[in-house]
Parts: structure tokens; sequence; C-alpha cells
């Protein structure tokens, strides 16, 4: 019989696994977008990332993070102690992506007629499905041809969990996440984590599955 400890053991490893795996995709997805053209990279939720420092950008690229106040204001506290120095133009905005956050990103500097490649991570399973279809709405209307989105597409909805934290998750799109996206405009292509980790030479994730799509 599995114990409590090995339990815990082996969610930590799915964890870890995933973690590794999500870091890279999206890095290896992000540095491909900007030397294609996307020269606005935009981190919605971008909590503790730290890409706009560690990541090696073109000059041209601008990078915008949004999250909300406190937890920016954490970030940059961290930041400043540390003397650490963007690679490249960043813009940090304090917002909230179920509000009028279009018009704060545009009043930044951000012009929807140029290429822009977006990440969407962390965020989606904490939103509705109504929530999570109209943040993809507003990117869609800020994209340019050619612009590019990442992001996951997991099978979880809201109730499948027992931990008392996942419980706030709400599922997002879930595993409708392809489908919407194809039907709104944008190419899509689903990369299957177990896939991933072979790659990588990983341990395999949970079931998850990282979605790269092209506006058309």
């Amino acid at each position: 019989m599995e114990s409590s400890a090995d339990r815990v053991q082996a969610a930590n490893a799915a964890f870890m696994a995933h973690t590794a795996i999500q870091a890279r995709f999206y890095d290896d997805y992000l540095l491909a977008a900007s030397t294609a053209g996307c020269l606005q990279i935009v981190l919605l939720a971008a909590g503790l990332d730290t890409r706009a420092f560690r990541l090696d950008w073109p000059d041209e690229v601008r990078l915008y993070e949004l999250d909300s106040p406190q937890l920016l204001a954490y970030k940059e506290k961290i930041l400043s102690a540390s003397a650490a120095v963007a690679r490249g133009g960043r813009t940090v905005l304090d917002v909230d992506l179920r509000s009028d956050w279009p018009a704060r990103l545009i009043d930044a500097g951000f012009e929807p007629s140029g290429r822009t490649a977006w990440l969407v991570q962390g965020v989606l399973m904490y939103l509705s499905e109504t929530e999570a279809g109209r943040l993809f709405t507003s990117i869609g209307r800020l994209s340019a041809a050619g612009s590019r989105l990442a992001c996951e597409q997991t099978g979880g909805r809201a109730g499948d969990r027992e931990d008392p934290v996942e419980q706030l998750w709400k599922g997002g799109l879930g595993s409708r996440t392809v489908d919407w996206l194809s039907r709104h405009g944008w190419d899509v292509q689903l990369y299957r984590g177990t896939e991933l980790a072979s790659a990588y030479e990983l341990a395999p994730p949970p079931a998850v599955s990282f979605v790269i799509a092209t506006m058309t």
C-alpha cells in the first residue's frame, strides 16, 4: 500500500518535472518568436518570472510584465536588492486581468499593429471558462497577423481536486483550449508533456499539454 510519504514524494517529483519542462518549453518559444520578428513580448500574470533578465533577447525587444500590484511590488523589491538589470526594454504594469488591461498596455506603448509573443502562464486554471474566453478574446484583438501565443491545456475542471489550495482552480477552458483558439483565428500546435519530457530527457510531468498558436 502506498504511504502518505510516498504520495507526497510522487507529487513533488511530478511538480518538479512539470516546472522544468514548462520553463524550458516557454523559454525556447519566446526566444524563437522574438527571433522570428515578434518584438513585443507580453507576459500575462508574470509573477516572479525573470525572463527579462536571464534570456538573451534581441536588442529591439520590448517586454511587458502584467500582474497584481502587490506581487509586482514584492518582485521589484527583490530585483532592486540584487541590482538585476533587464536585457532589453522592460515595462511593468500592475493590472487585474479581469479588467480593462488592454487599455493600460496600449497606454504604456504597446502597438497592436506590431507582431507580439504572448505568454499566458500559471493563470488560466484560476479563471472560469467565461473569464478565460474573455482573456483570449482581448489577446486576439491586440494581435497582428503572425503574432504568437503560448499557454497550457489541461483536462482538469473545477472540483476535480482534493487539496484546499487546488480547489481554487476553476479550470479555464480546460480541454477545449485548442478548439477555442482554432475557432478564433489562431493556427494551433499542441505539444504533449510526455513527448517533451522524452525530448528534454526529463521525468514525465502530470497530464498536461502545451499550446503554441499563431494568429492568421
